[in-house]
């Protein structure tokens, strides 16, 4: 099997250990494959004992060269979570810090701004994103001046549901976006009839959300060997499979995985290393994942 010819992606020299990155189209800054996100996992509150294992998985994450933590207000305690995390370790130099506005209107946006620039610790986020398209024709006005200010590096917008893909597609027409954060999986793989190739058309980058749809995979393929096959790229188990079969995609830019595991964190980060598959590699890929 070959290496993927994806987009742009950069590969580390030989013996080099360190993550592949891709692109980001706008700017050309390099973005590691693999990133963190925060749903649920670190929605946990003051409580310490909840803490400890998302201080682990932030250091792993940031040792293996990971960068971008997206994050969002409609995740609960999760941004003053992970910024005080960052905080602790001082790591917000090291990382790509993304989140979002989830509510109406302009000022109760920028209220909820402001409210996300305090928990994540930060005097300006790296990605400022429209969560679901609520209100989002208001808010990217809003965006759009935090990124003139240069309060904001990227602005982008989001959702999780296939089923609002054509209204994403809306958007991306509508507006000027650097990113596109949207589902997109062996088990929710809509998103590359159109929104892909609308990404790559139009220079957005693209984060897959949803990598494991909500653990459903693993379910599918629990008790089940990986192919013999999968070892010729550096897989080591479903995780890996799953991942790196998004990452090779030449329109994504980076995934999301959500854990609360150091354990599955190491496993996380290591699909972003080694080679890649390429088309024909991701096809049987496909195909040997519909068959189980």
């Amino acid at each position: 099997m070959a290496l993927a010819a994806a987009g742009a992606a950069v590969r580390p020299a030989f013996g080099d250990d360190s993550m592949i990155t891709k692109p980001i189209p706008s700017t050309g800054e390099a973005l590691p494959v693999i990133g963190l996100g925060t749903w649920q996992t670190f929605d946990v509150g003051d409580d310490d004992k909840a803490r400890a294992p998302l201080r682990e998985v932030m250091e792993i994450f940031a040792d293996a060269g990971g960068r971008l933590v997206d994050s969002s207000p409609m995740y609960g305690t999760s941004e003053s979570v992970a910024g005080d995390l960052m905080a602790e370790r001082k790591l917000h130099e090291r990382l790509f810090v993304a989140t979002k506005v989830w509510t109406r209107g302009r000022d109760a946006g920028v209220r909820q701004i402001d409210a996300s620039f305090r928990k994540l610790r930060v005097k300006r986020v790296d990605l400022l994103q429209v969560h679901n398209l609520l209100d989002v024709a208001v808010h990217t006005k809003s965006l759009a001046e935090l990124k003139k200010k240069g309060h904001v590096r990227y602005i982008g917008v989001t959702h999780y549901a296939s089923s609002a893909h054509a209204d994403v597609e809306r958007a991306l027409d509508a507006h000027r976006y650097d990113f596109l954060q949207i589902n997109y999986s062996l088990d929710e793989p809509e998103a590359e009839e159109r929104l892909l190739p609308k990404a790559r058309e139009l220079g957005v980058a693209v984060i897959a959300n949803r990598p494991f749809a909500s653990g459903g995979m693993f379910r599918r393929v629990k008790g089940k060997p990986l192919p013999p096959w999968a070892a010729e790229l550096g897989i080591a188990s479903w995780a890996q499979y799953f991942l790196k079969w998004i990452v090779a995609h030449p329109a994504v830019t980076c995934a999301i995985p959500a854990t609360s595991k150091p354990g599955h964190m190491r496993d996380n980060v290591a699909a972003g290393r080694g080679p890649l598959p390429d088309a024909a590699a991701r096809r049987r890929m496909r195909e040997h994942y519909a068959s189980l």
